[in-house]
């Protein structure tokens, strides 16, 4: 089936992880996505492990379902292609700062002149309304700037530590699925394209306070920032390995003692309301640590597991991999690449009843697409080729 954005059309001028991601989810709901690359492809074909060069396992997983086409975007003729692309594409994304868009001739005032129907939806660091509107951004340094290692060393790190994915990037990227979906939807009933930015501090921000400002959502404050039971979640360690377990509620507790075989526990008033737990979580946390060492992880699953009490294996990355759920939900295809050979591929979560996606394309190799894509905007084969020639576009056979 084409999924629920079958006929949208998007122009991906974005690299890396944030920008990518998200036209990949579009891509993966129906949409039609032309990636555009720069002649040394995008940075993250260069990251390994591969199979073959240029074509880094993290770029398979953040470019399918896309078409990919080579332009020089810094000469005139490829910023002409482009443009040509322009009145018959919905959705313009990018990811470098509007200042540098400016300066290719590629402004949402140069691209409206084009199609007053697009949707130009910019994904960057810091919103452009405020004083770090012209400072770069990664991932990295947007985790810091939003308080996640501060966060980690209140967990118990020796040292702040970044969260070990690329967070900020990936949350930032949802954030600019639904400002794409939003902005058509508004399009639909108004007929107006518009400009969309993405900051990705503020998105990242407005995840983390939504957790942890905690007192310092109140003015004056009325209590330090923090959500304690955050702060002192962990995994526990049993005899044998870890495991993840979650007693929240009374029903819960009430269980769990009863499992254990300590119902008195119940009255002791550390534990006995809602209100209470949270007032001594840390020390409730500690309990439960110490507890958890005298049992091994399979006796602990079964007599939790039996007195329906939250739980579940912590894994490992090759455990997700072969967790038989996943196998049994259909998250995961098997994708045969035209260059790499079989690869599993992990499908957008989603299940539609009317539009369910079907599989995206695998992701194209550099200049893949690029004959295909500029026919499409009105060249000539013998046009194409003079392009190519004179190094303003690559045709990949």
């Amino acid at each position: 089936m084409p999924g629920p954005l079958a006929g949208v059309k998007v122009i991906d001028l974005t690299t890396v992880v944030m920008g990518p991601f998200a036209a990949q989810i579009l891509a993966e709901l129906g949409a039609d996505v032309i990636k555009v690359e720069p002649h040394e492809g995008d940075n993250m074909r260069h990251a390994g492990p591969m199979r073959s060069p240029g074509m880094g396992y993290m770029f398979l997983n953040l470019n399918r379902g896309k078409r990919g086409i080579v332009l020089d975007l810094k000469r005139p003729e490829g910023r002409e292609a482009l443009m040509r692309l322009v009145p018959a594409t919905d959705v313009l994304i990018y990811n470098v700062r509007p200042q540098a868009m400016a300066r290719l001739g590629l402004s949402y005032e140069n691209v409206r002149t084009a199609n007053p129907r697009i949707l130009y939806v910019g994904t960057y660091g810091y919103s452009q309304r405020g004083p770090y509107a012209a400072k770069a951004a990664y991932d990295d340094l947007i985790q810091g700037a939003s308080g996640v290692p501060w966060l980690a060393s209140r967990n118990g790190t020796e040292a702040p530590r970044y969260a070990p994915v690329n967070l900020a990037d990936r949350l930032t990227g949802l954030h600019a699925v639904y400002a794409v979906t939003g902005a058509l939807f508004h399009r639909e009933r108004t007929g107006r394209g518009q400009a969309v930015e993405v900051p990705m501090f503020e998105s990242v921000a407005h995840f983390v306070l939504g957790d942890h400002s905690a007192g310092l959502t109140y003015d004056p404050p009325i209590a330090d920032p923090g959500y304690a039971r955050l702060l002192a979640r962990r995994p526990y360690a049993t005899r044998d390995g870890y495991i993840c377990v979650l007693v929240y509620n009374d029903k819960q507790w009430k269980s769990f003692f009863d499992a254990i075989g300590r119902p008195e526990l119940m009255a002791d008033s550390r534990y006995s309301t809602q209100g209470n737990r949270a007032r001594h979580i840390a020390e409730i946390y500690d309990a439960l640590a110490d507890l958890m060492k005298t049992r091994t992880t399979a006796e602990w699953t079964a007599l939790l597991e039996k007195a329906d009490i939250p739980v579940s294996a912590m894994n490992s990355i090759e455990d997700v991999v072969h967790d038989p759920h996943l196998a049994a939900s259909g998250f995961f295809a098997t994708e045969n690449h035209p260059s790499e050979g079989r690869l599993l591929a992990p499908r957008t979560p989603t299940h539609w009843s009317e539009s369910e996606p079907g599989l995206p394309r695998p992701a194209p190799r550099l200049g893949e697409h690029s004959a295909e894509v500029l026919r499409e905007a009105g060249y000539s084969d013998a046009e194409i080729a003079e392009l190519a020639r004179r190094g303003v576009t690559l045709l990949t056979p």
